[in-house]
């Protein structure tokens, strides 16, 4: 790949970051608005030491946003004030709607955009959408420039992996830098991959020698476990920064970097009722409650009768229903009762 200097990419707050810098990983169902404000507050987003460096948003389908539904959808893109800054992240396989989308994204007061190609979801690929997008890099041109086309001075930024069914990170992320977008997350895995195998950081690495003199940021992704495990793999590949993804279930703190002590069994209760009874208010009538349940079982291990504690939790159909039997559990947890023998009587 013959690089390109006439021309440098639109970096808007990237350009400010301290390197390297640490962000949050876009997941559906995961990093909602509620999650989003939870982490905010526990990893003390914009103090000193705290995180993340930048926010990302839940996926966004562009061809959604342009339909009837786009209401709905759009209660996807709310943020808060204390979440800045923070990119809206969207996938399709439409340029004049990717196009419209990032427009959208602007007027709604987004720093970035960030566009999926790494999604291995069949559904998405069947929209040809996220990881599809690897096999057609003439497409995933045409999408990127139409969203920068859209985006106007917001920098544009992309997600994929190494390669389809193989790794192929010279031709295809040398596509990509053609189009000079702002940053590149690269996770460290081919579609065919998935999370099977471990995340080759190798590949980061190999990905920042390609993006040398272009301008554009090298963010890599893949089983990070926290912030010194993320230090530790930006200093071996040179990497500008790390995105978080499932390290963050459950620990809303992560980005924490003076805290010295997790919390305590009790703080941690403290916080998943409070997370609980956030998601209700925020977001009780647009999506499933079920949805939490997937936090219980990252919030709720490590000591004796979590297993059953989740067992009942996960039968929980609203946020009292979830605070009375965290709260139930606790109460017998401080006085030395074995959890398990009591929920056998009890529950």
């Amino acid at each position: 790949m013959k690089k390109d200097e006439s021309q440098k990419p639109i970096m808007g707050f990237w350009a400010d970051l301290p390197k390297p810098f640490f962000v949050s990983a876009p997941m559906a169902d995961v990093t909602d608005s509620a999650f989003r404000q939870m982490i905010a507050k526990y990893s003390r987003h914009g103090e000193k030491g705290g995180g993340p460096d930048v926010f990302w948003t839940e996926f966004v389908s562009a061809d959604g946003l342009c339909s009837a539904g786009r209401k709905v959808l759009k209660r996807d893109l709310a943020f808060g004030e204390n979440e800045h800054p923070i990119v809206a992240q969207i996938f399709g396989s439409t340029p004049e709607h990717m196009k419209k989308t990032a427009e959208l994204i602007k007027e709604l007061g987004f720093d970035g955009i960030d566009i999926n190609m790494g999604c291995p979801d069949r559904s998405i690929e069947k929209q040809g959408a996220g990881a599809a997008h690897i096999k057609n890099p003439k497409l995933a041109q045409e999408i990127i420039r139409a969203v920068m086309d859209g985006a106007g001075d917001m920098p544009v930024s992309v997600k994929t992996r190494v390669g389809y069914n193989k790794e192929n990170l010279e031709e295809w992320i040398g596509a990509i830098l053609e189009t000079k977008p702002a940053v590149i997350t690269v996770h460290a895995r081919t579609r065919k991959e998935l999370s099977l195998v471990p995340a080759n950081w190798d590949y980061v690495a190999h990905a920042k020698k390609l993006a040398d003199g272009t301008g554009t940021l090298i963010i890599g992704n893949g089983d990070v476990k926290d912030i010194a495990d993320a230090n530790e793999k930006a200093r071996a590949t040179g990497a500008d920064g790390v995105m978080l993804g499932r390290a963050m279930f459950g620990t809303p703190w992560l980005f924490d970097r003076e805290r010295k002590e997790p919390p305590t069994l009790a703080e941690k209760f403290e916080i998943l009722i409070e997370h609980t009874h956030l998601f209700e208010k925020l977001l009780g009538d647009v999506k499933n409650f079920a949805i939490m349940k997937k936090h219980y079982k990252a919030y709720v291990h490590g000591f004796d009768g979590a297993k059953e504690l989740r067992v009942h939790m996960m039968d929980a159909k609203n946020a009292d229903e979830v605070e009375g039997i965290a709260r139930d559990f606790l109460k017998i947890y401080n006085l030395g009762i074995i959890p398990c023998l009591w929920y056998s009587k009890n529950r």
